[in-house]
């Protein structure tokens, strides 16, 4: 066999695998999507379950719907937000809220982001709908950081409606920092940890989350601290990323606050992040200018 046909043996053989690996994935995300259905309907006995809402559409996984219907039982159609830890913008759990007409903020820690997220979200920048802060978010500086880059257009912190946390390590300390009391509060925690477990990790101001699973706090730990605030659990989603938390003050019957923590506590269920297999069951993200984004 000479150089050319072993060249094209190879070529060959390099795309049968490519193609095999995108049926394999393209299987998986399906799979993903009946798992969740399975889970939604033991979940149906309870109609009050937000996990019920969930759906994607720049979230990484199921929270846009949950955010959603959190707010539609707020009575809150259009409000403000501020989001820590975006990275470039296009997965996150506020650029839906932003197409419905929400304004706001986003803190990201890391500058290589600043040019994709300036370049892609230019109009939204111009238009005040939303402002950008590059840096990192400490305890130290948080409540200073949120209230000047709100303050940019217009918006008091103070009266903030919705925020979400996920900086991949140190999140809790950022909630007990925090001076405001926004309405709603999403956060990250490590399902590894299941009720009671209570687990907390030391604080390192260097910490960089090394893709394991030594990530954030507990879903116990939150709830103790988040209640030290006023705040009061209602939902995780389903495959045990986000905690969901509201202003005790406002929560009304439309909330099922007889559950507890073990019951709305969801484990790892990751491989449902439908993004996973993007590449093969749909589109990847992106945004543009919209007539109502003008």
């Amino acid at each position: 066999m000479n150089d050319d046909s072993v060249l094209q043996l190879v070529n060959h053989l390099s795309s049968y695998l490519g193609a095999q690996i995108q049926v394999q994935r393209r299987i998986a995300a399906y799979g993903a999507r009946r798992e969740i259905a399975e889970i939604k309907e033991k979940l149906a006995v309870n109609p009050r379950r937000l996990e019920l809402y969930g759906f994607k559409v720049y979230s990484q996984g199921d929270e846009d719907g949950i955010i959603e219907e959190i707010f539609n039982r707020l009575g809150i159609c259009v409000g403000t937000f501020c989001e820590i830890g975006v990275e470039n913008g296009l997965e996150c759990n506020s650029l839906y809220l932003i197409h419905k007409g929400w304004r706001g903020c986003w803190l990201e820690g890391n500058s290589k982001q600043q040019e994709p997220i300036i370049s892609k979200f230019s109009s939204l920048l111009l238009n005040h709908r939303l402002a950008v802060a590059i840096g990192y978010v400490t305890p130290q500086n948080i409540n200073q950081a949120v209230a000047d880059v709100l303050q940019g257009i217009s918006i008091n912190y103070e009266e903030l409606d919705f925020l979400s946390i996920d900086i991949d390590g140190m999140d809790i300390y950022l909630l007990e920092a925090i001076n405001f009391r926004p309405k709603v509060i999403c956060i990250e925690y490590n399902a590894k940890f299941p009720p009671p477990v209570h687990k907390k990790p030391v604080f390192d101001p260097e910490c960089i989350w090394r893709q394991t699973d030594y990530m954030g706090a507990s879903l116990v730990a939150l709830v103790e601290s988040a209640s030290q605030l006023g705040y009061v659990l209602v939902c995780t989603n389903i495959c045990g990323a986000n905690a969901f938390f509201v202003r005790a003050d406002l929560v009304n019957d439309a909330f099922d606050t007889s559950l507890r923590v073990k019951e709305l506590y969801n484990p790892c269920r990751y491989h449902l992040i439908a993004d996973l297999y993007y590449h093969d069951a749909g589109h990847p993200a992106d945004f543009g200018p919209y007539v109502d984004l003008i």
